[in-house]
């Protein structure tokens, strides 16, 4: 198993630098390729179709999800979020490694589909970093900050499911670890973060108390 091509799937909240992480391992190395998503989102500024994401409408996605196109599919903040099939069978084929920034949802339905594929969730190295990346977005209005929060909370439940788990502290030694893991075995499993699980909790549970009740309140009316 060790080294041999399979999907990579780094998941976790929003604002721990998953995206950048993946980034990072395929500029560095031609063994590892990035998948690009389909999603129902609107563009970012200097995103472009095809190369961060397949960007298309709900009815086309729905049409994907209906053909059987996705190995994995979500809604996470009232947008549509895929994997296609297609993306993964390409990089199998060349014998690469394929790297998958996704939620922790689509992670799940990953591991249905794709049994082999290596887990690894990602942490912030505190919530205060996790809320600079967040805030740093500038597209990101208060009320989406408290649903990203609210998601957080119940991703970091999740945690448990998966092989590894990384916290991105710093970029160059956190890329490093989840090569070693894919190339050469076993890293860091969930229990020996609890302590700082059990800390990002209380921190986020905090925040949202302090800082964004009205908008929490409102999300909970049907």
């Amino acid at each position: 198993m060790r080294g041999r091509p399979r999907p990579v799937v780094l998941a976790g909240p929003s604002g721990t630098g998953k995206t950048t992480l993946s980034r990072r391992l395929v500029e560095e190395s031609s063994r590892y390729v990035v998948s690009v998503s389909a999603t129902t989102r609107p563009p970012r500024a200097g995103e472009r179709d095809g190369v961060d994401y397949h960007f298309v409408d709900r009815a086309r996605f729905e049409a994907m999800i209906a053909a059987g196109e996705f190995v994995e599919w979500a809604r996470v903040h009232d947008r549509l979020y895929g994997t296609p099939r297609a993306e993964l069978d390409a990089v199998a084929r060349r014998g690469e490694h394929v790297v998958l920034d996704i939620d922790v949802q689509g992670a799940h339905q990953i591991r249905g589909s794709v049994p082999d594929a290596l887990l690894i969730f990602v942490l912030p190295p505190n919530v205060d970093i996790m809320m600079a990346r967040l805030r740093g977005r500038a597209t990101e209005a208060p009320a989406e900050i408290a649903r990203r929060l609210r998601s957080a909370l119940s991703e970091l439940e999740e945690l448990p499911d998966f092989d590894h788990v990384v916290v991105n502290d710093e970029l160059d030694r956190c890329v490093n670890e989840i090569r070693e893991i894919v190339e050469e075995g076993p890293g860091s499993g969930a229990g020996r973060h609890r302590a700082e699980v059990e800390a990002y909790r209380a921190e986020i549970e905090h925040l949202l108390d302090r800082d964004y009740r009205e908008y929490v309140s409102r999300q909970e009316i049907p």
